[in-house]
């Protein structure tokens, strides 16, 4: 079982940029798809970004496409999102999970979210 940890969220005025942090410990790093999801208050936990386990498949929900970047350091056991151009409607706590393959569907994962991390996105 992998435990995660989500770090690097913030307050920022729209138009600024956060880079997120997940770390994970308690299993192998690189067998692991890796993605970024959010949630909002009262609505559904959302896609973001899904990484394949070497980095060579990258998806992006069509909302954060050409704003967002997801990277891996299999090294560091660690999945980032760098966050440029945020907008308002970016706020939410935002999570990171494990899967074997990675896709948009929320469903597919392992369901294995830390405590998330709150960006909140002023205007």
């Amino acid at each position: 079982q992998v435990q995660l940890v989500e770090s690097g969220g913030g307050l920022v005025q729209a138009g600024g940029s956060l880079r997120l942090s997940c770390t994970a410990s308690g299993g192998t790093f690189s067998d692991y798809a890796m993605g970024w999801f959010r949630q909002a208050p009262g609505k559904e936990r959302e896609f973001v970004a899904a990484i394949s386990r070497n980095g060579r498949n990258i998806y992006y929900a069509d909302s954060v496409k050409g704003r967002f970047t997801i990277s891996r350091d299999n090294a560091k056991n660690s999945v980032y999102l760098q966050m440029n151009n945020l907008r308002p409607e970016d706020t939410a706590v935002y999570y990171c999970d494990a899967g074997l393959l990675a896709t948009s569907r929320v469903d597919q994962w392992y369901a294995v979210w830390g405590q998330g991390t709150q960006v909140t996105v002023s205007s």
